[in-house]
This record gives C-alpha cells, sequence and structure tokens, in this order.
C-alpha cells in the first residue's frame, strides 16, 4: 500500500510541476495536480476514493484555487438529486416484489429453448438498465440467472457474462440507466426525446450484435443448457417455486414508477408549455414521485432514504464533479481543448473519434463516472472554439458505456455481478475468461457507434 500511495503522490505532483514548466500558472497546475490524485486514488484505492475526494477539494479552497460559491455551482447537486429521487423509487420496486416478478414472466415463456433464454436475458437486462440503472437491474438478473442455472444444473459464468454485457449497452439508451447519462444530459442541454430518438435505437442495434456474437462464442454452454432443458421438460415447477402474484403494493409501485417515466419521457414538451429552463421537470419529478412515496410509504420513509440511497456515492460524485469543473474555471480545460482541436485539424469527425476511444479505453480501467465528469468540461471547452458539440456528447456516451465491457472492472455492474458470483458461488473469474469476450464485443459495438456517428446527420 506504501508503495501504491508514494506513486500516486510522485505522479500527482509530477503532473503539477510539469505542468507549472509548461507555463501553467499555480492554480491551473494544482488543479491538475489534486485532479490527478483523486483518478488515482479511485483506481488504486478503491476503498478510500470519497476520502481522496475530501481532502482533494480542501486543498483547492485553501490554495484558493476555486472558491466555495464555484464548488457549490460544479458539484451538480441537480444531478445528484435526480439520483436520490430515482434510488427511493427503485427501492419501492425492489420493496413490492417488481423484480421478481419480472423472472416470473420470464420463466413463463412458452416453449422455453437455450436461444431463447439468452436473447430474454440480453434484452431484459438492457432494458431494465434502460428503465432503473444497470446496478440495480444487474442484481436482480443475477439472481435470476442463479436460480434457473441451478434448477437445470449448469454453469451459470456465461450466462452472467452474458446478462453483464447487455445490461451495460442497455445503459447508454436513456438517460435512466447510467449516472452518466443524467449527468451529459444536464450539461449538453439533452433531453430524454435526444435520448430515445438517437441513443435507444443505436444501442438497441449493438446489443442485437452483441447478442449473435455470444451466441457464437458460448455455443457449446447454450447447447449444453438446450439439452439440460429437453431432459427436465416443462418449467412449471420452477415457476411455482418462486410465483409473485401482483399484490396491490406491486401495481401502486408500477403506477407510480410509470408516471414518473411518463412524465420525464414528456419533459422537454412540457417545459416549453409551462415556459419553464431546460431539464426543470426532467430532475424534479423523481423528487416529486419520490416525496409521494414517502408519504404513502411514511413508517418506511427513513430506510428508503437511509438504506436505498447510496449516500457514498452520491457524496464522491458532487466532490469529483466540483474538482473537474476547477479545471475549468482555472482554465485548464481551455488550453487542453485548444490543443486537442489544432492536433485533429479542427475537423470535427476526428475529435468524435479521439473522444469516442479515449473514452472506452478509459473507461475500461477507470469508473465511467470519473472519466466523464474529468471529459465534460474539456468538451465544453470545444464551444469557445466554434465547433459543433453534438458528436462529441454521443461519443462520451457510448465510449462511457461500451469500455464498461471490456474488462472486470470496466463498468460497476460488472464489480457488483462477480461479487455476487463469489460471495454465492464461491466461483471467481480470471481476467483474461472476461477479457477477450468482453473486448469482442467494446471493439464491434464501438465500431458501429464511431461509423453512425460519423456517416448519420441525426447526430450532428
Amino acid at each position: 500500500m506504501l508503495k501504491k500511495f508514494a506513486i500516486l503522490i510522485a505522479i500527482s505532483l509530477g503532473l503539477g510541476f510539469l505542468s507549472r514548466n509548461i507555463g501553467l500558472n499555480f492554480q491551473q497546475a494544482t488543479a491538475i495536480s489534486i485532479f490527478s490524485a483523486s483518478i488515482l486514488g479511485t483506481l488504486l484505492f478503491w476503498d478510500f476514493r470519497l476520502g481522496f475526494a475530501l481532502i482533494g477539494t480542501s486543498v483547492l479552497l485553501v490554495t484558493r484555487t476555486i472558491d466555495l460559491e464555484n464548488v457549490i455551482k460544479f458539484a451538480s447537486l441537480d444531478v445528484i438529486l435526480f439520483l436520490v429521487g430515482m434510488m427511493v423509487l427503485v427501492g419501492l420496486l425492489k420493496e413490492s416484489g417488481f423484480f421478481a416478478w419480472i423472472v416470473q414472466l420470464i420463466l413463463r415463456v412458452r416453449n422455453l429453448t437455450a436461444l431463447k433464454f439468452v436473447v430474454i436475458i440480453s434484452v431484459v437486462s438492457a432494458l431494465l438498465a434502460c428503465a432503473v440503472d444497470e446496478v440495480t437491474a444487474i442484481i436482480f438478473m443475477v439472481a435470476a440467472i442463479f436460480e434457473i442455472c441451478d434448477y437445470f444444473e449448469v454453469d451459470a459464468v456465461p450466462f452472467l457474462i452474458i446478462s453483464v454485457l447487455a445490461t451495460n449497452i442497455g445503459s447508454a439508451a436513456t438517460v435512466l440507466g447510467n449516472p452518466i447519462g443524467i449527468l451529459i444530459a444536464s450539461k449538453a442541454g439533452l433531453s430524454f426525446e435526444d435520448f430515445i430518438i438517437r441513443a435507444f435505437p443505436l444501442a438497441m442495434i449493438c446489443l442485437a450484435v452483441a447478442i449473435f456474437i455470444v451466441v457464437i462464442w458460448y455455443r457449446k454452454p447454450i447447447r449444453k443448457l438446450e439439452r439440460r432443458i429437453k431432459e427436465f421438460g416443462s418449467n412449471e415447477m420452477l415457476i411455482k417455486l418462486i410465483s409473485v402474484p401482483p399484490e396491490r403494493d406491486l401495481k401502486i409501485s408500477l403506477l407510480v414508477f410509470g408516471l414518473t417515466l411518463v412524465f420525464i419521457s414528456l419533459h422537454y414538451r412540457l417545459e416549453l408549455l409551462w415556459h419553464l429552463e431546460p431539464n426543470t421537470v426532467l430532475l424534479t419529478i423523481p423528487l416529486f414521485s419520490s416525496g409521494c412515496v414517502m408519504i404513502w410509504k411514511w413508517k418506511k420513509a427513513r430506510d428508503y432514504i437511509e438504506t436505498d440511497v447510496e449516500w457514498w456515492t452520491l457524496l464522491f460524485f458532487m466532490l469529483l464533479f466540483a474538482q473537474a469543473g476547477t479545471l475549468k474555471f482555472t482554465g485548464v480545460t481551455d488550453v487542453l481543448a485548444k490543443n486537442l482541436a489544432e492536433l485533429a485539424g479542427n475537423s470535427i469527425s476526428t475529435l468524435t473519434g479521439i473522444v469516442l476511444w479515449a473514452s472506452v479505453i478509459g473507461s475500461s480501467i477507470l469508473d465511467n463516472v470519473v472519466l466523464v465528469a474529468a471529459f465534460i468540461p474539456v468538451i465544453q471547452s470545444f464551444q469557445g472554439l466554434n465547433l459543433n458539440l453534438q458528436p462529441l456528447w454521443w461519443a462520451l456516451l457510448f465510449g462511457g458505456c461500451f469500455g464498461g465491457n471490456i474488462t472486470l472492472i470496466g463498468s460497476t455492474a460488472n464489480i457488483v455481478a462477480l461479487g455476487i458470483l463469489e460471495k454465492d458461488k464461491n466461483i471467481r473469474i480470471n481476467f483474461f475468461q472476461w477479457f477477450w469476450i468482453g473486448l469482442t464485443v467494446g471493439l464491434i459495438t464501438t465500431g458501429i457507434v464511431w461509423v453512425a456517428l460519423l456517416l448519420l446527420p441525426i447526430y450532428r
């Protein structure tokens, strides 16, 4: 640990001194040094990432690199409050049995085959990620996969990997699928409609391609499952074991969540109708809905806030956003954007490729929220160079989500799924067991996105 800490200090200070030597001022060098320390701290000391973020933000304030007013401004409280509201609603769905009910619907598919099973878990994983978020989706999909694979006595690992790959792809389809979606939407002025029109169809195409790849890649486990399904025959027994009738609380919970999604999907139209600032309805509807939930379930309201809201993660996000904002506040991102634009010859196509592949590679080794938080101020700085930012925002979104498929630690969904696998089944997947299929799916789907961003006028 001391060796890692020494590396962190050396790199952070080295970047600070290097920044001074190339002409940046003290505040700019300090901002770079502190932000790099937080990123390296996240990479090398995952469990201590919040500590690094707290210390780093304190140093930025004490050295007057940024003031308190701008820390609050760049902390993106609108995004944080949106996530709080959605986490409360997801807690309600969990308590009401929504996800067990989804599992039951999967099992009730007539004439279930191994191929149908792969397609179903892939599509459901992606759509759940669209609606609730990637982590919640994968928790319940892993439970379903374990239940079904145990019943048919087959290895669950291939099907778990398939589900995670689909979840990461689906998380790019809407603003709800991943925290980076709402972060990009709020900073880029994108609406829910923009995601449905531009991100959702492309994500579904990539999902179809990914399903085709995994069906070929895991053809042997799929054949084995097919044989087991034929041997065991009907899965009525398994359906009875986990049968969950849609009770009153579940129906009301679905109504609340459904209405929330409807208003989120219509937020752009409502904001125009009511003459509100962009994304006002998008960011407040989850808060209103969660408030109604806590009045309805007042005896459990404190549990929703204390248990279902990931305060550790949200506080880390706030401080990280503030540190990334400091790069913009001090002018570091303007310098970087200018140099990148010159390197690309002011070509938006070249810049799109740089952002897309850099975010793919970065998110394969680092949490994608950290990566996106670093990229956003840079992309915003391109605006001062009179460049069209639209394809860059979509490149950042897809790169941040799809890059997570490449390695074991590429996304939170990966880490959560593998943690459950190790805890419940005492099985550990080695790096290359994941890497080759993750790399194949990641590169091919990113290639599809790259072609779409360059050729389709809808992304410009």
